[in-house]
């Protein structure tokens, strides 16, 4: 199976709900995307397992039920999300099956 390439980032559940305006910058991106009759290509997630397996100083992996994460396919997306919202570490990873393990909110 082949192995897919995902970027992310990842800051703390409250930080990314709460403080930052991510629910209207994701709704605008699926609107672009729908304009364009382009496929999602990334995900908000909450309580990402995922966690436990990077080497990231700066995240709790012990507790990834405190934190929320943006996941594309899209590397300029997540580089440009760094840039928009700040607070927030960025990494990239490659799985074949963290997609069935997503849990979608």
């Amino acid at each position: 199976m082949n192995q897919n390439k995902y970027y992310f980032v990842i800051a703390s559940k409250n930080f990314l709900m709460n403080e930052e305006p991510i629910e209207e910058i994701l709704r605008e991106r699926t609107s672009h995307y729908k304009n364009i009759q382009k496929d999602i290509d990334f995900w908000f997630i909450t309580n990402p397992n995922f966690i436990k397996s990077l080497h990231i100083n700066h995240i709790n992996k012990e507790s990834p039920e405190n934190y929320a994460a943006i996941v594309s396919l899209d590397e300029k997306f997540i580089q440009w999300l760094k840039l928009r919202i700040g607070f927030v570490v960025i990494g990239q990873l490659q799985s074949d099956y963290l997609l069935y393990n997503i849990k979608y909110t």
